[in-house]
């Protein structure tokens, strides 16, 4: 997208919702802008396509600065497949545990009747065996003893391993309590026996060659990615943007674990889902070729409906209203400054903002201090007192140090909340221990590892965090 090129007369990205177009480094760029900007400063046309549209794209569509190019709605439904949700009220009346079932007989129906016509796609959001562990007993999430990570399974054989630092667990011992209704006393857990959260492309393939002993699984994901496969009868598990194309299209697409995309907490957590969902049904013949597909997700959902009704236009639609009334990207735009407190306050006297912008000087009620906060003195030398301010142990530096901090902040009516920096192990529970202290009822962004888990299990401790001294060092918890 920065290549030069002389009398630029078009630019073109496809399937801009991509997160491979999107620089996770500073200052990170976006193909979809760099291209839109050097087309509009060369005078250049820019397509932006896709089976999906991102709110981005409504944004501009809504402005004026690009024209939709849609087919209309009798193309559309001539040639998209059919797509109906498992947890439909029809089929619920069917198969009761339709909507708990990871594939219930609706799902099955459907792939038995595609086999007989052709191969059958089944997408799948997890790679490897089982990414997610927890405790048969407590249900607990699994970790790893030495650094915390979270355990997995990479085949149904294999012993137990980190997905952080790959040290096997074979002498595992769960950590948790239980809790005896009788005596309203706790106890150790001490499972040794593991139960899998989430099902990745590799488990789920070997259930389906159980359940279809004489139909060929194929499997692509990760470093074994398809590209093509024949049309002969086949199941073709794979992982979004792995799904390879089929000759003459699949006869049907199951999408599994639907909740596991939308329960995502990310803004654009449905946007995704819905495009992973129509890049792959995309795959599938038309309707009227018998072309079927099953999404396991909960049908009253708006990302579900757009690919019932196969209508992205609809939902980027929506998207775009929903995050115009809380004032979210793209129909606003945010610019940080970042430097030490004097440097900010200078360069925000000297900056010239247009009359739309607005400016936080009238919320200073409302900023709070991160990075410059290093020691008492970065906090006195702020351009205004602030109402609370970040705390990261590690960044101050040395207990005397930090307690001082924490004094001169209560002195002063200042809040404090913590925080870490990738600390793991021990750091972290010293860190949870800190905050219980200090300051248990506020934003403090040191949360048990185990919510940082795609699922957090049932059972973790809440906010705010009671101080529990450990028994061994300075930790939080027994």
């Amino acid at each position: 997208m920065f290549a030069p090129v002389r009398d630029l007369g078009l630019v073109v990205i496809w399937d801009d919702g991509d997160d491979l177009h999107a620089e996770p480094r500073a200052p990170y760029p976006h193909a979809r802008e760099v291209l839109a900007l050097r087309a509009h400063r060369a005078g250049a046309g820019a397509l932006i396509g896709g089976f999906a549209r991102t709110a981005e794209a409504a944004r501009l569509i809504g402005t004026g600065w690009a024209a939709a190019i849609t087919a209309d709605r009798p193309t559309v439904r001539s040639c998209a497949p059919q797509v109906r949700a498992a947890g439909a009220d029809a089929e619920l009346a069917r198969d009761g545990a339709a909507r708990s079932a990871r594939m219930p007989s609706l799902a099955l129906r459907m792939l038995r009747a595609g086999l007989a016509h052709g191969p059958v796609l089944v997408q799948v959001p997890r790679g490897g065996y089982a990414p997610s562990l927890a405790c048969v007993r407590c249900r607990k999430h699994a970790r790893c003893t030495y650094c915390h990570g979270p355990l997995e399974l990479s085949s149904g054989h294999a012993m137990p391993s980190c997905l952080w630092c790959g040290r096997p667990a074979g002498n595992w011992r769960c950590d948790g309590r239980l809790s005896d209704p009788q005596t309203l006393s706790e106890r150790p857990c001490g499972g040794d026996r593991f139960r899998m959260l989430t099902v990745g492309v590799q488990r789920t393939a070997e259930e389906l060659g159980r359940a279809f002993a004489n139909v060929k699984v194929l499997s692509s994901a990760g470093d074994s990615v398809l590209a093509h496969v024949s049309d002969q009868p086949a199941l073709v598990v794979a992982t979004p943007g792995a799904e390879p194309v089929a000759a003459g299209g699949y006869a049907a697409a199951l999408l599994l674990d639907g909740w596991s995309l939308l329960a995502r907490r990310d803004l654009r957590a449905g946007e995704e889902a819905l495009r992973r969902w129509l890049n792959a049904a995309a795959l599938v013949r038309s309707g009227g070729e018998g072309g079927k597909v099953v999404v396991m997700a909960e049908p009253g959902l708006a990302p579900v409906q757009a690919l019932v009704r196969w209508d992205p236009v609809w939902h980027a639609r929506r998207e775009l209203a929903d995050r115009g009334e809380l004032h979210y990207p793209p129909l606003a735009r945010v610019a940080e400054l970042t430097g030490t407190p004097a440097a900010v306050a200078e360069e925000l006297r000297l900056l010239r903002l247009p009359e739309t912008a607005e400016v936080l000087a009238a919320h200073h009620d409302r900023i709070t201090w991160d990075a410059p906060i290093h020691s008492i003195e970065d906090i006195e030398a702020l351009p205004f007192p602030p109402r609370m301010v970040n705390i990261k142990p590690s960044r101050i530096g040395g207990l005397p140090a930090l307690c001082a901090a924490y004094d001169y902040c209560a002195e002063r009516g200042i809040g404090a909340y913590g925080g870490g920096q990738f600390e793991l192990g021990p750091g972290r529970g010293h860190i949870q221990y800190l905050a219980s202290l200090f300051h248990p009822h506020t934003p403090n962004d040191v949360a048990p590892a185990g919510y940082n888990d795609p699922e957090p299990v049932a059972g973790l401790p809440v906010s705010p965090l009671p101080p529990t001294p450990s028994a061994v060092g300075f930790r939080w918890g027994t």
